[in-house]
């Protein structure tokens, strides 16, 4: 699975997902794209879009969109890293244009 991980998200989370073919906004050249952008352009280009921002979904029509959208409730990359285990769980079971949420402790 191609997954592209937002600017708020800490760059080390791609290496919790050895599976997949993991990329960050800002080494695609997309840093500072305003997020209805960055989502037509990673629609494109991956099947997995993660960020933790928490207002995304109010922020922008996802309705058309066939990336799937995972957002996580923090972006402390310690905490990301103690629930590795869920994420690489919720990643797996990801489907084409699916929003979720990942409540990490």
């Amino acid at each position: 699975m191609r997954i592209l991980l937002d600017e708020c998200v800490p760059w080390p989370v791609r290496k919790l997902l050895p599976d997949h073919d993991c990329h960050t906004a800002w080494y695609q050249g997309w840093g500072g794209t305003k997020n209805g952008e960055l989502l037509s352009l990673a629609d494109k280009e991956f099947d997995l879009f993660i960020t933790a921002d928490r207002n995304l979904r109010y922020q922008q029509n996802l309705a058309a969109r066939t990336i799937a959208i995972l957002e996580l409730s923090t972006n402390d990359l310690r905490r990301i890293q103690a629930a590795a285990v869920s994420l690489q769980a919720v990643v797996e079971s990801m489907t084409a244009g699916e929003y979720r949420i990942l409540e990490i402790p």
